[in-house]
């Protein structure tokens, strides 16, 4: 979690007049609760934000709230989407009064993420370059993130919705083949006369050499791996045919 949340303001404002609720304010609320990391902060100011509409509380304390809510990394997205979502039931005018404070935190001039930003946010390794240098073998956009060439060569590789490699077979004399370790999103891989096996973060597969296979991203979902090739003698890759869109589609 990040650093340890520290709060004076009970103190600062109520210190000499009501000690008990600065002490509960400041080492309570924020020194415990804000403090405990059974879930995180951006769930903790969604809740907050949330049980403030839902009491029609559209104060400085909601501001506060508000700003601490983007400190905690609510963008401006996510902060629209969970007013509206509060707004159902909260009241529409409530709704139109934290927006209006909610407009002069997260401004425009904030940066509109892409789809490939936000997946960004989601994994821990690099997205890396367009995967030019094998895009001929690829049907959509993928992208290549070099990760390592010692002892074992190591590759990001991500998949954007829809996008997969070619049927393709790893040889070698000895050794030799690849593992692939999923790391985001939901994919797809698939060997030769079985049943395609959906992926998701936390998935490896290890690949034999002679086997023809395929991976890729699900069709509504980004996908990465990390791509471990298995050192071997006189290694090699043949590229094979496309996954037919007929094939893919069946997948659902």
């Amino acid at each position: 979690m990040a650093g340890k949340i520290v709060q004076t303001a009970g103190r600062d404002k109520l210190g000499m007049f009501a000690p008990d609720f600065a002490r509960y304010n400041d080492d309570i609320l924020f020194g415990q609760v804000w403090n405990d990391d059974t879930i995180d902060l951006k769930t903790k100011s969604t809740i907050v934000i949330s049980v403030f509409m839902g009491r029609g509380l559209v104060d400085s304390s909601l501001k506060f709230h508000l700003m601490t809510a983007k400190k905690n990394g609510i963008t401006k997205t996510e902060i629209a989407a969970i007013i509206t979502q509060a707004a159902f039931y909260a009241g529409w005018p409530v709704a139109w009064a934290v927006f209006n404070i909610a407009k002069e935190i997260w401004t425009d001039d904030e940066p509109v993420l892409t789809a490939k930003d936000k997946f960004q946010k989601e994994i821990m390794f690099p997205i890396g370059e367009p995967n030019e240098a094998y895009a001929k073998y690829f049907i959509g956009q993928s992208y290549l993130a070099p990760l390592t060439n010692e002892q074992v060569t190591i590759h990001n590789v991500t998949f954007e919705p829809g996008c997969r490699n070619n049927w393709h077979i790893h040889h070698a004399d000895k050794g030799g083949g690849q593992m692939l370790v999923c790391v985001g999103g939901y994919g797809w891989y698939q060997e030769e006369g079985k049943a395609a096996q959906s992926l998701k973060p936390g998935d490896v597969i290890n690949i034999l050499t002679g086997v023809k296979h395929w991976h890729g991203a699900q069709k509504d979902n980004w996908f990465a791996h990390l791509s471990v090739a298995v050192p071997g003698e006189n290694t090699s890759n043949e590229w094979l045919e496309p996954v037919t869109d007929e094939e893919y589609s069946k997948l659902g």
